[in-house]
């Protein structure tokens, strides 16, 4: 995941100074923190509903998710960070559905 959340400069540091190089290390890091701690959050919000919906969660499954995913993160593009109306987790998605948008 570090790979595709530095894919700018094609996983290179290209800085001049010492300095530079560990602030770009440092933001990567923070970057990486932040994906595997939304990730985290909405795995566990996930398993939680699909037990409460029946399903057999098991440990076993639970030991294979892993929060280094990034598909439904646009890399490329604007991204809009806005503050939302209430405060709380976004809704999660129904697993029949693609987009956030509710088209499959």
């Amino acid at each position: 995941m570090a790979r595709r959340i530095f894919f700018g400069q094609r996983g290179e540091l290209r800085q001049h100074y010492r300095e530079s190089m560990e602030d770009q290390l440092g933001a990567l890091g923070l970057a990486l923190n932040a994906v595997e701690l939304w990730n985290s959050l909405y795995l566990d919000r996930a398993a939680k509903q699909l037990a409460a919906d029946g399903f057999p969660v098991t440990d076993d499954l639970l030991a294979r998710l892993s929060p280094l995913q990034f598909d439904h993160i646009n890399f490329l593009g604007r991204n809009a960070f806005f503050r939302p109306a209430q405060a709380g987790y976004r809704p999660l998605r129904e697993p029949s559905t693609d987009g956030e948008d509710g088209e499959a």
